[in-house]
């Protein structure tokens, strides 16, 4: 595998299309509970997922598709996509805290907002290519990051980790132990979310 993260960018929409087209479900026999998805939500306000769902029709994946195209062209979904060689197999939804509006889905959960440190990066979702799964695609994502995050000034990276009693394997969120083996702590919890933060010795 030749591995390569990069920050997503307009140019990089077609390749970040191409990944939800074709590789991020597609395991499982298409069974994947994630599905389809073009990661449009977590940059959206509840009306506007709402407005989106109302025109998914016959055609659910068509509909977000056009949405994530829409999205792509303004610049609204940030993160970093992973390569091999030319081809997209993974995709980190990663961005200010604050581009994350509060929503019905909480992205972002309460109890983060509630114990913010400053400037914070917060990651929100993970998908690999199921063929590439435990690989060290998603790890090489965070640790991308985490170096751009501090380079940028962030005080943190968070990740919101969700509360399973046995492994999921779906989990967009990214398992608990993802975040704890690059030095994440937990620093809060409520019914169903951890909180993991990675301070990143920032002078303010």
């Amino acid at each position: 595998m030749n591995l390569e993260i990069k920050p997503l960018t307009t140019e990089l929409a077609p390749a970040y299309l191409d990944f939800f087209d074709n590789r991020a479900f597609s395991g499982e026999k298409g069974n994947n509970p994630n599905g389809p998805c073009y990661c449009n939500a977590p940059t959206m306000e509840t009306a506007e997922v709402k407005q989106m769902v109302s025109e998914f029709g016959n055609d659910v994946k068509g509909a977000l598709r056009r949405n994530a195209a829409g999205q792509l062209a303004e610049g609204k979904i940030h993160g970093y996509l992973a390569f091999d060689g030319d081809t997209a197999i993974g995709w980190c939804n990663a961005g200010d805290m604050n581009s994350y509006p509060v929503n019905d889905w909480n992205f972002i959960p309460d109890i983060a907002r509630q114990n913010a440190c400053g400037k914070t990066m917060s990651i929100v979702c993970f998908a690999i290519a199921p063929d590439y799964c435990g690989k060290g695609v998603a790890t090489a994502l965070l640790e991308r990051v985490i170096a751009d995050a501090k380079a940028e000034g962030y005080v943190a990276v968070e990740g919101y980790g969700a509360l399973q009693n046995e492994r999921v394997s779906w989990d967009f969120h990214g398992p608990v132990r993802l975040y704890e083996k690059v030095g994440f702590v937990e620093v809060a919890r409520d019914d169903d979310r951890i909180v993991l933060r990675k301070e990143l010795g920032v002078e303010l």
